[in-house]
Protein backbone atom coordinates (compact mmCIF):
# COMPACT_ATOMS: atom_id res chain seq x y z
CA UNK A 1 0.00 0.00 0.00
CA UNK A 2 0.76 3.57 -0.90
CA UNK A 3 1.84 5.89 2.05
CA UNK A 4 1.44 9.88 2.47
CA UNK A 5 2.65 11.66 5.45
CA UNK A 6 0.73 14.57 6.47
CA UNK A 7 2.90 17.66 8.43
CA UNK A 8 -0.04 19.91 9.74
CA UNK A 9 -2.16 21.25 12.87
CA UNK A 10 -4.67 19.27 14.71
CA UNK A 11 -8.37 20.40 14.20
CA UNK A 12 -10.78 19.56 17.21
CA UNK A 13 -13.93 19.85 15.36
CA UNK A 14 -12.44 17.22 12.79
CA UNK A 15 -13.41 18.78 9.50
CA UNK A 16 -9.51 20.36 8.51
CA UNK A 17 -6.27 19.71 9.47
CA UNK A 18 -4.71 16.58 10.37
CA UNK A 19 -8.09 14.93 10.67
CA UNK A 20 -9.07 16.33 7.20
CA UNK A 21 -5.94 14.89 6.02
CA UNK A 22 -6.03 11.56 6.57
CA UNK A 23 -9.55 11.43 5.76
CA UNK A 24 -8.96 11.84 2.49
CA UNK A 25 -5.22 9.40 1.95
CA UNK A 26 -8.65 6.79 3.58
CA UNK A 27 -10.41 7.82 0.89
CA UNK A 28 -8.01 7.16 -1.55
CA UNK A 29 -6.66 3.53 -0.41
CA UNK A 30 -3.36 5.67 0.72
CA UNK A 31 -2.04 4.66 4.15
CA UNK A 32 -1.63 7.62 5.98
CA UNK A 33 1.22 9.23 8.73
CA UNK A 34 0.91 12.52 10.77
CA UNK A 35 3.35 14.58 12.13
CA UNK A 36 1.60 17.36 14.43
CA UNK A 37 2.78 20.69 14.34
CA UNK A 38 0.27 22.27 16.24
CA UNK A 39 -3.03 21.83 18.39
CA UNK A 40 -6.48 23.67 17.31
CA UNK A 41 -9.33 24.56 19.60
CA UNK A 42 -11.60 24.54 17.06
CA UNK A 43 -15.25 23.92 15.80
CA UNK A 44 -17.60 24.60 13.13
CA UNK A 45 -17.74 28.48 14.41
CA UNK A 46 -14.25 29.15 14.50
CA UNK A 47 -10.81 28.60 16.04
CA UNK A 48 -10.91 29.33 19.77
CA UNK A 49 -6.47 28.84 20.98
CA UNK A 50 -3.82 27.28 19.16
CA UNK A 51 -0.78 25.80 21.17
CA UNK A 52 1.94 24.77 18.71
CA UNK A 53 4.01 21.79 18.88
CA UNK A 54 8.32 22.22 20.18
CA UNK A 55 10.39 21.94 17.54
CA UNK A 56 12.56 19.75 18.95
CA UNK A 57 9.00 17.04 19.08
CA UNK A 58 8.24 18.19 15.51
CA UNK A 59 11.65 16.98 14.34
CA UNK A 60 10.96 13.81 16.47
CA UNK A 61 8.14 13.10 14.57
CA UNK A 62 9.44 13.35 11.53
CA UNK A 63 12.49 11.35 12.27
CA UNK A 64 10.25 8.26 13.65
CA UNK A 65 8.58 8.31 10.44
CA UNK A 66 11.36 8.06 7.73
CA UNK A 67 13.84 6.31 9.97
CA UNK A 68 11.28 3.20 9.87
CA UNK A 69 8.26 3.77 7.52
CA UNK A 70 9.55 5.67 5.20
CA UNK A 71 6.55 7.76 2.69
CA UNK A 72 5.78 8.13 -1.21
CA UNK A 73 3.93 11.90 -0.46
CA UNK A 74 4.08 14.50 1.83
CA UNK A 75 1.85 16.87 2.61
CA UNK A 76 2.93 20.17 4.44
CA UNK A 77 -0.18 22.26 6.37
CA UNK A 78 -0.39 24.90 8.77
CA UNK A 79 3.15 25.69 10.16
CA UNK A 80 2.66 28.93 12.23
CA UNK A 81 6.16 29.59 13.83
CA UNK A 82 9.33 30.57 11.89
CA UNK A 83 11.32 27.68 14.02
CA UNK A 84 8.46 25.18 13.10
CA UNK A 85 8.95 25.72 9.55
CA UNK A 86 12.62 25.49 9.52
CA UNK A 87 12.97 22.53 11.49
CA UNK A 88 10.18 21.04 8.67
CA UNK A 89 12.67 21.89 6.01
CA UNK A 90 15.23 20.83 7.55
CA UNK A 91 13.77 17.41 8.06
CA UNK A 92 12.56 17.52 4.60
CA UNK A 93 15.56 17.79 2.89
CA UNK A 94 17.80 15.25 5.75
CA UNK A 95 15.47 12.54 4.68
CA UNK A 96 15.60 13.49 0.68
CA UNK A 97 10.99 13.58 0.79
CA UNK A 98 9.50 12.73 -2.14
CA UNK A 99 6.76 14.54 -3.76
CA UNK A 100 5.92 17.23 -1.19
CA UNK A 101 3.01 19.38 -1.02
CA UNK A 102 2.78 22.13 0.11
CA UNK A 103 -0.72 24.00 1.36
CA UNK A 104 0.39 27.36 2.54
CA UNK A 105 -2.49 27.91 5.39
CA UNK A 106 -2.07 31.77 6.68
CA UNK A 107 -5.90 32.48 7.94
CA UNK A 108 -8.88 30.20 8.81
CA UNK A 109 -12.13 30.46 7.23
CA UNK A 110 -13.46 32.14 10.33
CA UNK A 111 -10.69 34.83 9.96
CA UNK A 112 -8.12 33.50 12.63
CA UNK A 113 -4.52 34.11 11.51
CA UNK A 114 -2.76 30.61 11.76
CA UNK A 115 0.73 31.89 10.18
CA UNK A 116 2.36 34.48 11.83
CA UNK A 117 3.87 37.28 9.90
CA UNK A 118 7.01 36.78 10.94
CA UNK A 119 6.78 33.67 9.38
CA UNK A 120 5.25 34.12 6.01
CA UNK A 121 9.15 34.61 4.99
CA UNK A 122 10.71 32.09 6.48
CA UNK A 123 7.96 29.67 4.82
CA UNK A 124 9.05 31.39 1.03
CA UNK A 125 12.57 31.23 1.52
CA UNK A 126 12.25 27.56 3.06
CA UNK A 127 9.53 25.63 2.05
CA UNK A 128 8.31 26.80 -1.11
CA UNK A 129 11.52 25.59 -2.89
CA UNK A 130 10.98 22.00 -1.90
CA UNK A 131 7.33 22.31 -3.03
CA UNK A 132 6.42 19.53 -6.20
CA UNK A 133 3.20 21.32 -5.80
CA UNK A 134 2.27 24.51 -3.69
CA UNK A 135 -1.47 25.25 -3.27
CA UNK A 136 -2.47 28.86 -2.62
CA UNK A 137 -5.72 30.33 -2.30
CA UNK A 138 -5.83 33.86 -3.38
CA UNK A 139 -5.35 36.07 -0.36
CA UNK A 140 -2.49 33.42 0.60
CA UNK A 141 -1.16 34.24 -2.76
CA UNK A 142 -1.17 37.76 -2.36
CA UNK A 143 0.71 37.88 0.60
CA UNK A 144 3.09 35.85 -1.07
CA UNK A 145 3.03 37.96 -4.14
CA UNK A 146 2.56 41.21 -2.02
CA UNK A 147 0.16 42.17 -4.64
CA UNK A 148 -4.18 41.97 -5.17
CA UNK A 149 -5.26 39.17 -7.74
CA UNK A 150 -8.68 40.20 -9.01
CA UNK A 151 -8.62 38.43 -12.59
CA UNK A 152 -7.41 35.39 -14.20
CA UNK A 153 -5.01 37.02 -15.70
CA UNK A 154 -3.71 38.14 -12.43
CA UNK A 155 -3.92 34.24 -11.21
CA UNK A 156 -1.89 33.77 -13.87
CA UNK A 157 1.22 36.37 -13.30
CA UNK A 158 0.72 35.66 -9.27
CA UNK A 159 1.24 31.47 -10.09
CA UNK A 160 4.22 31.90 -12.29
CA UNK A 161 6.26 34.81 -9.65
CA UNK A 162 5.46 31.42 -6.73
CA UNK A 163 6.81 28.97 -9.22
CA UNK A 164 9.82 32.01 -9.55
CA UNK A 165 10.38 31.74 -6.08
CA UNK A 166 10.93 27.79 -6.14
CA UNK A 167 7.93 26.15 -6.37
CA UNK A 168 7.85 23.67 -9.23
CA UNK A 169 4.46 23.39 -9.98
CA UNK A 170 1.79 26.04 -9.23
CA UNK A 171 -2.23 25.46 -8.07
CA UNK A 172 -3.52 28.77 -7.80
CA UNK A 173 -7.02 28.12 -6.36
CA UNK A 174 -9.95 30.51 -7.24
CA UNK A 175 -12.50 29.93 -5.06
CA UNK A 176 -12.24 33.54 -3.50
CA UNK A 177 -13.51 35.04 -6.27
CA UNK A 178 -17.13 35.52 -7.17
CA UNK A 179 -17.69 33.23 -10.86
CA UNK A 180 -17.12 29.68 -11.04
CA UNK A 181 -14.39 27.99 -8.86
CA UNK A 182 -11.34 28.59 -11.75
CA UNK A 183 -8.04 27.27 -10.70
CA UNK A 184 -4.77 28.16 -12.50
CA UNK A 185 -2.11 25.13 -12.75
CA UNK A 186 1.51 26.32 -13.93
CA UNK A 187 4.14 23.96 -14.30
CA UNK A 188 6.98 26.56 -15.26
CA UNK A 189 6.36 26.24 -19.06
CA UNK A 190 2.42 26.74 -19.46
CA UNK A 191 -0.85 28.01 -17.17
CA UNK A 192 -4.21 25.53 -17.22
CA UNK A 193 -7.32 26.80 -16.59
CA UNK A 194 -9.58 24.21 -14.37
CA UNK A 195 -12.93 25.33 -13.97
CA UNK A 196 -15.89 23.43 -11.72
CA UNK A 197 -19.55 24.88 -10.76
CA UNK A 198 -19.49 26.72 -7.63
CA UNK A 199 -21.48 24.27 -5.45
CA UNK A 200 -24.35 26.90 -3.64
CA UNK A 201 -23.23 25.54 0.57
CA UNK A 202 -21.88 26.88 3.40
CA UNK A 203 -19.81 24.03 4.51
CA UNK A 204 -16.84 24.35 3.38
CA UNK A 205 -15.04 23.92 6.17
CA UNK A 206 -11.10 22.22 5.43
CA UNK A 207 -11.62 22.34 1.70
CA UNK A 208 -7.78 23.37 1.37
CA UNK A 209 -6.94 20.87 3.61
CA UNK A 210 -8.54 18.07 2.06
CA UNK A 211 -7.99 19.32 -1.55
CA UNK A 212 -4.35 19.43 -1.04
CA UNK A 213 -4.34 16.16 0.52
CA UNK A 214 -5.68 14.10 -2.08
CA UNK A 215 -2.89 15.80 -4.48
CA UNK A 216 -0.50 14.32 -2.41
CA UNK A 217 -2.49 11.16 -2.10
CA UNK A 218 -2.96 10.83 -5.87
CA UNK A 219 0.98 11.47 -6.65
CA UNK A 220 1.80 8.66 -3.73
CA UNK A 221 -0.57 6.69 -6.35
CA UNK A 222 1.50 7.66 -9.06
CA UNK A 223 -0.21 10.29 -11.03
CA UNK A 224 1.48 13.10 -13.00
CA UNK A 225 1.09 16.51 -11.24
CA UNK A 226 -1.33 17.70 -13.72
CA UNK A 227 -3.34 14.69 -13.66
CA UNK A 228 -3.04 14.33 -9.79
CA UNK A 229 -4.93 18.32 -9.49
CA UNK A 230 -7.48 17.11 -11.77
CA UNK A 231 -8.45 14.29 -9.62
CA UNK A 232 -8.25 15.94 -7.01
CA UNK A 233 -10.23 19.15 -7.96
CA UNK A 234 -12.74 16.59 -8.89
CA UNK A 235 -13.08 15.17 -5.34
CA UNK A 236 -13.02 17.78 -3.56
CA UNK A 237 -16.32 19.08 -5.83
CA UNK A 238 -18.04 16.11 -4.85
CA UNK A 239 -16.96 16.18 -1.34
CA UNK A 240 -18.58 19.84 -1.54
CA UNK A 241 -21.39 18.69 -3.34
CA UNK A 242 -22.37 16.63 -0.43
CA UNK A 243 -20.50 18.54 2.65
CA UNK A 244 -22.59 18.00 6.22
CA UNK A 245 -23.92 19.97 8.24
CA UNK A 246 -22.44 19.22 11.21
CA UNK A 247 -22.26 22.31 13.54
CA UNK A 248 -23.83 25.85 13.83
CA UNK A 249 -21.33 27.27 11.18
CA UNK A 250 -19.03 26.40 8.85
CA UNK A 251 -19.64 22.53 8.70
CA UNK A 252 -17.41 19.98 6.59
CA UNK A 253 -17.30 18.59 3.42
CA UNK A 254 -18.17 14.65 3.15
CA UNK A 255 -14.63 12.98 2.53
CA UNK A 256 -15.89 9.58 2.33
CA UNK A 257 -18.96 10.32 0.30
CA UNK A 258 -18.27 7.93 -2.66
CA UNK A 259 -17.19 5.14 -0.39
CA UNK A 260 -20.33 5.51 1.43
CA UNK A 261 -22.55 5.39 -1.73
CA UNK A 262 -20.55 2.35 -3.04
CA UNK A 263 -21.60 0.88 0.15
CA UNK A 264 -25.32 2.18 0.15
CA UNK A 265 -25.86 4.37 3.14
CA UNK A 266 -24.96 7.91 2.08
CA UNK A 267 -26.52 9.97 4.75
CA UNK A 268 -27.60 13.58 3.00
Amino acid sequence: MKKALTIAGSDSGGGAGIQADLKTFAAHGVFGMSVITAITAQNSLGVLAVQDIRPDIIAKQIEAIFADMGTDAVKVGMVSQPETIRTIAEGLRKYAAPLVVIDPVMVSKSGYHLLQPEAETVLIQELLPLADVVTPNIPEAEAIVKRAIHTLTDMEEAARAIHAMGAKNVLLKGGHREEDATDILFDGRSCQRLTAARVPTKNTHGTGCTLSSAIAANLAKGLTVAAAVVEAKRYITVAIEHALSIGKGVGPTHHFYELYQKAGFVNE
